[in-house]
């Protein structure tokens, strides 16, 4: 019943009308410009080509725009002790540490990356920024078949960017998949090593898509981060930023394909 309201209440709710125009993306990387990344403040203001992100916990990041939109990942109900309300908080339910079933109802936007019965499918302009979604299958929670379509890749399209969310990824996307997330020019990857899937196949993916920045997540005592940083080191650069939150733009991103390691912390 609880997830029938969730999945009723992220289609209730009406679209924005567009606030502020979205610089469009094609979802291709332009890899121009100064080799730079900004270290930022949650909530302190942007120019208008740059996106802030903030790793928050486990697999959820705070994504900030130039107009004043926030999105929150893989939401749990738990961003820290400042007040923090998401414009849209996207959810995925193959473990309670991806989702909640008492969302903040101030949230205008849910959007559950699964649907009872059904697939999930989300297409949300908010002018500024649009969300979509690529459904993935998962793992039962017992280990006994698969649930189809139990998981969503979120795309997050700002600033000209193409922001990828794997989530609770458990198989390697397929040809469809891959063509429908199309050039991702950041990519948010869980590198626990087998929860979501081992890390050689996380790593066949990462290389796969070959995106300007790939932000790992979904890391526990750190063994499995430093196990794939080593086996990715030889085609990405590898940068330690001892932080939770960097500013990107597109004329800003990394000409080498780089992996970027923040520091989870809460929003206080």
């Amino acid at each position: 019943m609880i997830r029938t309201a969730l999945a009723t209440l992220a289609l209730a709710v009406p679209v924005a009308a567009p606030a502020q125009e979205r610089t469009p993306s094609h979802c291709i990387a332009l890899a121009q410009g100064p080799e730079r990344v900004v270290p930022a403040a949650f909530g302190d203001p942007l120019a208008e080509d740059r996106v802030r992100i903030r790793y928050v916990h486990h697999a959820t990041f705070l994504i900030e725009t130039p107009g004043g939109l926030v999105a929150a990942t893989d939401y749990t109900g738990l961003l820290g002790q400042r007040d923090v309300v998401p414009d849209v908080a996207t959810m995925n339910n193959a473990h309670s540490t991806h989702w909640t079933d008492l969302p903040d109802p101030r949230i205008p936007h849910l959007l559950p990356g699964w649907q009872e019965g059904g697939r999930a499918e989300h297409h949300l302009d908010l002018g500024e920024m649009l969300v979509r979604n690529v459904p993935t299958d998962v793992r039962s929670r017992w280990g006994e078949g698969i649930r189809k379509d139990g998981n969503s890749i979120f795309v997050f399209e700002v600033a000209g960017l193409c922001i990828g969310h794997l989530g609770h990824l458990h198989h390697e996307p397929d040809a469809a998949q891959y063509a429908a997330l199309g050039r991702l020019d950041v990519l948010m990857v869980p590198v626990d090593g087998g929860y979501t899937v081992g890390l050689e196949t996380m790593q066949k993916v990462v290389r796969r898509l070959r995106s300007s920045v790939v932000l790992p997540m979904h890391w526990f005592s750190g063994r499995s981060l430093e196990s794939f940083l080593g086996e990715m080191e030889p085609e990405f650069e590898v940068v330690r930023l001892e932080g939770p939150e960097i500013e990107l733009s597109l004329t800003s991103l990394p000409r080498r394909p780089t992996i970027m390691v923040l520091d989870p912390a809460w929003v206080d």
